[in-house]
């Protein structure tokens, strides 16, 4: 699968002309620097209530969780610290992934015929546009059992492992505190799931990309090393690392790309459903904010954990480093003392919780799209929540494996749907 997704995003990059890398400025100032001005509207509409940056708040939410601070960890020892480069190389074809899926997305959404309703959409009304209702349906029915996996079981097990690391809190009070403020966020709907996480991801982001960066100037002596054997040990990781280590090309791109795409989630198919709820008149535009999406996942966050693990030097090639987790854990320990492994477990637990609110709502809209009935909707929302409760308590080993597997297989027919309408992605490109 991580095959796949790379050469997905390889053939968008260079059918755009590697449109991500000439026109990154225009991003920004088409994204982020909008901010100011108000959502653009067809001409008599009525505002959705979600506006672009809400909906790229609530898929960056769902985006960035505990895989960048425990999943780049595993990486690095799986793969050695030239993964990192690869994960690079993943998020840079993965920008143009994200643009095409959210593009598509915006371009073949709904509009809700309840009165104040907004827009709707997703991979199975683009899959539906071309007439492949069978896999639309399959993508549904994946993409809710994901959701239940993803977006729940192992975000609250995280989260309680947390609470209890730092605070000494049972876990299933942590399931029942947790499942609480989850219902209050989810039962509002996308404009309740984007209000929150419209300032819950700025906070949650800029307090790590903070941390990181005391850790990075008290490291500071470590940085060019650590650029240095990430570069190296991408094309040559026993000549960078030592043979001992074990580490090959191979190992550092398929770690790297691996978790690089698991982290952004580009090609999965599961951002473009909090994106087409966006009260904007551009898909082009919209897409632009999927490209930033990964941008900030990968390229910022994920980075700044690896030099932090690589800078503090509390990684050994070859020895018995801890792993995940417990290895972003210690780099922050080594550098800030009881209280960066305390704030660490605090940006874990934010990150999980932010997770949560957004796949649920993607859960929700794949069960509207297969059953058609409100009631079927609630059933399943009230289902995520209770599973809050179990989820904080389980050893979930094998439900992390069975969550891979959903998404690998929901990621397959939405992939095919975003080759086959590619020309579409295309000509919107030349438009701009």
């Amino acid at each position: 699968m991580w095959v796949i997704l790379l050469l997905a995003g390889l053939w968008f990059t260079l059918g755009s002309g590697f449109w991500q890398c000439f026109h990154i400025g225009r991003i920004f100032r088409e994204t982020l620097g909008s901010l100011r001005r108000p959502a653009p509207r067809q001409k008599g509409e009525k505002s959705s209530g979600v506006t672009p940056f809400q909906a790229m708040s609530a898929a960056l939410a769902s985006t960035v969780g505990t895989g960048n601070i425990a999943g780049v960890a595993t990486a690095i020892v799986a793969g050695g610290p030239g993964a990192v480069f690869w994960m690079w190389v993943s998020a840079l074809f993965g920008m143009m992934t994200k643009y095409a899926e959210v593009f598509l997305a915006v371009k073949h959404r709904k509009k809700s015929k309840a009165p104040g309703g907004g827009f709707y959409g997703g991979p199975m009304y683009y899959m539906e546009s071309i007439g492949w209702k069978t896999p639309a349906a399959v993508f549904a029915a994946l993409c809710m059992i994901s959701a239940l996996g993803v977006g729940n079981l192992t975000q609250i097990n995280t989260l309680a492992d947390a609470a209890y690391t730092v605070f000494d809190a049972p876990k299933i009070v942590t399931g029942i505190v947790t499942a609480a403020l989850a219902a209050l966020v989810v039962l509002g709907g996308i404009r309740s799931v984007a209000s929150v996480t419209e300032k819950l991801v700025p906070f949650m982001s800029v307090l790590y990309i903070l941390l990181s960066a005391a850790v990075l100037i008290l490291c500071r002596d470590g940085i060019l090393p650590a650029l240095r054997v990430i570069i190296g040990g991408a094309f040559s990781p026993r000549a960078a690392m030592g043979a001992a280590a074990g580490y090959t090309v191979f190992r550092a791109m398929r770690y790297g790309v691996n978790r690089g795409v698991f982290s952004n989630e580009a090609g999965l198919g599961s951002a473009p459903i909090a994106h087409a709820c966006a009260d904007t008149d551009s898909a082009a535009r919209q897409g632009m904010w999927g490209a930033l999406e990964v941008f900030i996942d990968t390229l910022l966050l994920c980075t700044l954990t690896a030099l932090v693990i690589l800078a503090a030097g509390v990684f050994v090639p070859g020895t018995a480093s801890p792993d995940g987790a417990a290895l972003t854990v210690a780099a922050f320990e080594h550098a800030l003392g009881p209280f960066g492994a305390g704030a660490v477990a605090v940006c874990t637990a934010l990150f999980a919780f932010a997770t949560i609110p957004g796949w649920c709502f993607y859960g929700e809209q794949c069960c509207r799209y297969l059953f058609q009935s409100p009631r079927a909707e609630y059933a399943y929302r009230a289902a995520f929540i209770l599973l809050l409760l179990p989820g904080a308590v389980l050893r979930l080993e094998t439900v992390w494996r069975f969550a891979d597997v959903m998404n690998a297989a929901m990621a397959l027919p939405n992939l095919a749907a975003l080759l086959v309408m590619s020309p579409q992605v295309f000509a919107g490109l030349r438009k701009e």
